[in-house]
């Protein structure tokens, strides 16, 4: 697969990218592709001394690259709502790139929300609603989430989504975030084309990376693993090219739109769950998600 910037006709300048995560992983990857197409590149991490000094490497092989970096804590809605205050430019894409998997114990934010669907999903869908005045401005803005083959694992738990009564497990938390991250994509088509904004959620594949902290590593077979350019070239591709020019609402692999299936299977696991790409369900979950931010203010 061709590093992400390699794609024909990309071309970015003069646009503003927001990347959640930016700062390690394929959100490294992805943050310097679309610099290098000309985008400048605000990379949102909770860990801003770590993300300057990525920063500076890559500006040294880089020099011409416009990166700069910015606290956000996607569990904290409080950072959120700072974030999005100091925001004042139009944005042209926005890939929601951070995450956390398999806490391996039950642990809350402060607002009370579990902490996967906080960090991955809902953090997500809180700062996507306080930018999309500024998405709007841009005329044609993306915004592109990071899911994983895990929402093959669980739909969204509606009566329990922070595992008050459903016993708490690491695999089936991680699962319900990921589908709700591209139920997300879905109903931002839904909600928002009148802006002219269209989204897509991504697998970017199995990749070695600190995500895998609690699980003891990444325990995808070899041959089935991708390097981090692999992995981000999807994320990079739904960002900037004009391959996908107006097309929304969808969720990809390996840079092309994945199949609906109708059960997991034993693996290799492919493929978007019925129940993670159906519109009432997007709209279900817009409303529940809508009525917890409400419930802080």
């Amino acid at each position: 697969m061709l590093k992400a910037e390699r794609h024909a006709g990309v071309e970015l300048a003069g646009r503003n990218v927001i990347v959640t995560g930016g700062a390690g992983g394929i959100g490294l990857e992805t943050s310097r592709a679309l610099a290098a197409v000309g985008a400048a590149v605000t990379i949102a991490t909770r860990r801003p001394d770590e993300a300057e000094r990525a920063v500076a490497e890559l500006k040294r092989a880089m020099p011409e690259a416009r990166l700069r970096v910015r606290r956000l804590d996607l569990a904290d809605l409080s950072s959120v709502r700072e974030f999005v205050e100091s925001w004042n430019d139009p944005l042209h894409v926005l890939v929601n790139n951070a995450g956390v998997m398999a806490i391996p114990e039950l642990h809350r934010t402060a607002e009370g929300r579990e902490m996967q669907f906080a960090t991955n999903y809902l953090g997500h869908f809180a700062l996507a609603l306080g930018l999309r005045p500024h998405l709007a401005k841009a005329n044609g803005a993306r915004v592109v989430t990071v899911a994983s083959t895990g929402s093959l694992f669980a739909p969204v738990f509606w009566d329990d989504p922070d595992f008050r009564f459903i016993p708490y497990d690491p695999l089936l938390s991680y699962g319900q975030s990921k589908t709700a991250c591209i139920l997300m994509s879905v109903g931002i088509t839904q909600a928002w084309a009148c802006d002219g904004i269209t989204s897509n959620a991504l697998n970017p594949g199995a990749i070695a990376t600190g995500l895998q902290k609690h699980t003891g590593g990444l325990r995808t077979p070899e041959h089935l693993r991708k390097t981090i350019e692999q992995g981000a070239a999807t994320s990079a591709l739904l960002a900037g090219s004009p391959l996908v020019e107006g097309v929304s609402g969808k969720y990809f692999d390996d840079c092309q739109e994945a199949p609906v299936v109708e059960e997991r299977g034993s693996g290799p696991f492919k493929g978007v769950a019925r129940y993670a790409v159906d519109p009432n369900n997007a709209f279900r979950l817009w409303e529940m998600a809508t009525r917890m931010l409400a419930s802080l203010v």
